[in-house]
């Protein structure tokens, strides 16, 4: 078997899903700064053409590897009450992110019009016109919902550790008095941040 025969049979058995596996895996190991198609390559023991043959692009790749990310979400067990099950789903979508490296960072600036993410905002879309929301609102709020889930994540995945204290030292009284007194309030939390927010959104939407 010649050379080139090896290479095409190593791109013939690669399957597209197994190379977004690696993505996901090199993006653990290492995070969004250290993706690239060539370590996807190196972690599959290929050549970077044979990723590329399978994903074309980066961009691809990591619309691909988004999507991945919401296959992780469950669709099972949710309520029965439209407004609980938007935010049982909202949660979900938090712990998918998290469940990745840099996951919301990963999602943040793709367009993955793919089978998963489709699933997972068709079910958010269909919970809040159950609620009462009409078309508009119900499309809006889903956007609003995602935008505020991946800001917060991202930024949930890129904090300081909790003895980081340059808020507190930047922070002065007399140059920033309602920051000041607002100051114990702007810790992490970020859990009791996402509900609070999520409950924000959804306040909009008819009981």
């Amino acid at each position: 078997m010649t050379k080139k025969q090896v290479g095409e049979d190593v791109t013939n058995q690669l399957t597209r899903t197994a190379v977004i596996d690696a993505a996901l895996h090199v993006l653990d190991e290492r995070g969004l700064d250290g993706l690239s198609t060539r370590a996807v390559a190196d972690h599959l023991g290929v050549r970077m053409n044979t990723v590329l043959w399978h994903v074309k692009t980066k961009a691809r790749m990591l619309e691909l590897m988004a999507d991945a990310v919401a296959a992780g979400i469950r669709y099972d067990d949710l309520p029965d009450v439209p407004l609980e099950r938007v935010r049982e789903l909202a949660a979900r979508y938090r712990r998918t992110l998290l469940a990745h490296r840099d996951g919301a960072a990963l999602v943040t600036g793709t367009y993955p019009a793919e089978p998963h993410t489709l699933r997972f905002a068709d079910h958010l879309v269909h919970a809040l016109l159950q609620a009462g929301a009409d078309e508009q609102q119900a499309a809006w709020t889903v956007w609003t919902i995602t935008y505020f889930a991946l800001g917060l994540t991202q930024e949930e995945q890129a904090a300081p550790e909790e003895s980081d204290d340059r808020l507190a030292q930047a922070v002065d009284p007399g140059t920033h008095p309602a920051l000041h007194r607002v100051l114990p309030h702007l810790r992490q939390n970020f859990e009791e941040r996402f509900t609070f927010g999520l409950e924000a959104i959804l306040s909009r939407i008819p009981a």
